[in-house]
């Protein structure tokens, strides 16, 4: 037996000699550490188990169940927090004894040493994380980020916050800015977490954007010029003219701070970092549209938004404007300003007369709304009627006279009167003055009315040349003298001319006849479609021989009469008229007997 003992000894391969007792108790160790008890302050992953009133049952492994207490697993509500089957995290409670066989947890104690941890990595790696904030406090605010943290008032935004109270409750990222774990202090900014992300969105943004493209912002802030629009790390100008495609006031008529915006790049320029953004160019212009929505003759509705002095402007839609020419407003001529008819704000009802979207206009008219007084001018009046009108204007040539709503008719200044020389209008009428007119023409296609004053009296050249012949001796005044001759007045209103061949010797003076003396004169021509009357001058010698023989005639008629009455006294008293021959021998056989008949 020892032989074959030996033998087997000294055949065993000494790699498979078991290891001396040293290494094989470090190889049991390592097997069996997980059922090692926790060291202090290891964190342990357990499963709740069940709750009771002394607290919650936590099985943590290593056949070892645990308790935490009631009060650091319950809620503001009062309610417990967990329930049986969720994984939490503790940590055994050396500090305190046992109870009833269970080991003493602490889950605000796991809590707190897995936030310092998470604080800690943050605050090397310089990592954004989330905080709550829990209260305001002198100098600050306090953000529960798994410990309570102090949050400067000048690092809550980038700009100082007016009211530090809106924003307890909030769930806001921050960055921790100061750490220390021995005096349980911590600092977080808000502002550093901003900068750091508007860097990054910036850094992004500056290498994605393009010029036409779509980008969604928020208004920042306005100014009378326009809109600051946060693009996410930069802004960009919204200038209040690219803001609507109608007429903007003011950016606070449209946009509001805060509001969500999408607008299109207009221009970017990278080494300044210069947007500039338009909103009307993000949706559609209804310019290119307006064609086919107003067409002329169309009645439309819309708001008077400014008033001039040309006309009023009125919105039809949001972006198309159009104009009432103060022409437009009305058939009568006498609208002095589009204040007198409409007002801004004011809802006008109109009629489209034309459309230029190229040039991005649209006449309107209101007074397309009624019939033009025009179209039936021919029907109710006709030449020569006798009209009554206010004088409305006055020009150098005539005077305007408005006989009813939108009808002007033109008194000439050669129809005021028959007799006067009218140097200017207004020595006859005087503008708001209602006067009688006849009509002398109607021209309703060029909206024309010529009427005529003075043809409510008697023309006094037709009662001349209906009362006078050529031959017949007239009374005269001398009114002017000319190169050629002197005019003379007949009648107010009537002249004649007397020129210097017909003016005798005897009378002619180196510059005409004195103005304002009387004379005798013959007609020697007589034009009456031209008002043309030719005088020549009797002098004082003709007059008077022409007076001797006519006295001297009406004497010997006297006489042949008497005569005649005592040789016939049964003989009528008119007899027959001589023949012409003895009529016109008359004068020269009775100038025989003058001395006679004297006698």
């Amino acid at each position: 037996m020892r032989k074959d003992v030996g033998d087997l000894c000294m055949t065993v391969n000494p790699e498979d000699r078991p290891p001396d007792s040293g290494q094989e108790f470090e190889r049991l160790i390592g097997e069996h550490s997980h059922l090692a008890p926790p060291s202090e302050g290891e964190v342990l992953h357990g499963h709740v188990l069940k709750i009771t009133p002394q607290g919650v049952i936590v099985d943590v492994g290593l056949k070892l169940e645990g308790l935490i207490p009631l009060a650091q697993l319950t809620g503001a509500d009062g309610n417990v927090t967990v329930q049986p089957g969720d994984t939490i995290e503790t940590m055994v409670d050396r500090r305190r004894s046992d109870v009833e066989g269970y080991v003493l947890l602490s889950y605000e104690r796991a809590h707190r040493s897995l936030a310092w941890e998470n604080l800690e990595k943050a605050f090397n790696e310089n990592l954004l994380i989330s905080g709550r904030v829990t209260a305001r406090v002198k100098g600050g605010l306090s953000v529960d980020v798994g410990v309570a943290a102090f949050m400067p008032g000048t690092q809550v935004d980038l700009r100082p916050p007016y009211n530090l109270d809106a924003f307890i409750g909030q769930d806001i990222p921050v960055k921790v800015i100061k750490l220390n774990r021995r005096r349980d202090n911590v600092v977080v900014s808000r502002k550093a977490a901003i900068e750091e992300e508007a860097t990054s969105r910036k850094g992004a943004l500056l290498h994605n954007l393009q010029e036409g493209d779509l980008v969604t912002g928020v208004v920042k802030s306005l100014a009378d010029y326009g809109a600051f629009i946060d693009l996410g790390g930069i802004d960009g100008l919204l200038h209040v003219s690219d803001i609507s495609h109608g007429r903007v006031a003011h950016p606070s008529s449209v946009l509001h701070v805060g509001q969500e915006v999408t607008v299109k790049v207009l221009k970017f320029d990278h080494e300044k970092e210069r947007i500039s953004l338009g909103l009307k160019q993000a949706v559609p212009d209804p310019w290119e549209t307006v064609v086919e929505r107003y067409l002329p003759g169309l009645r439309v509705v819309g708001r008077v938004m400014s008033i001039t002095d040309y006309g009023a402007f009125v919105e039809l839609e949001p972006g198309v404007e159009g104009l009432i020419h103060i022409s437009e407003m009305t058939w009568s001529r006498r609208m002095k300003h589009p204040s007198k008819l409409v007002r801004v704000g004011d809802s006008v009802e109109s009629v489209v007369l034309e459309v230029k979207p190229k040039e991005r206009r649209i006449s309107l008219g209101i007074k397309q709304l009624e019939a033009d007084p025009w179209t039936t001018v021919a029907q109710r009046y006709s030449v020569g009627s006798v009209v009554e009108g206010r004088v409305r204007k006055i020009s150098e040539f005539g005077a305007f006279i408005e006989i009813e709503e939108g009808i002007d008719g033109l008194v000439h200044i050669s129809d005021l009167s028959w007799t006067k020389r009218v140097q200017h209008p207004s020595e006859v009428l005087k503008k708001g003055q209602i006067v009688q007119a006849v009509i002398l023409n109607i021209d309703a296609p060029n909206r024309r009315l010529s009427l005529g004053v003075k043809q409510l009296q008697p023309d006094a050249w037709e009662t001349f040349f209906r009362d006078h012949v050529v031959g017949d001796i007239v009374t005269g005044k001398a009114s002017r003298n000319v190169q050629f001759g002197v005019f003379v007045e007949l009648l107010p209103g009537v002249e004649g001319l007397c020129h210097n061949s017909e003016i005798p010797a005897d009378v002619r003076q180196p510059g005409g006849l004195p103005v304002g003396s009387e004379y005798h004169f013959r007609i020697i021509k007589m034009h009456e479609p031209d008002h043309r009357i030719g005088l020549s001058l009797i002098s004082p010698a003709d007059q008077r021989e022409s007076q001797r023989i006519s006295d001297y005639q009406r004497q010997a008629a006297q006489v042949t009469h008497a005569l005649e009455e005592a040789i016939h006294p049964e003989t009528p008293t008119a007899g027959p008229e001589p023949a012409p021959e003895e009529a016109s021998s008359q004068p020269d056989e009775l100038a025989g007997g003058e001395d006679e008949l004297q006698t």
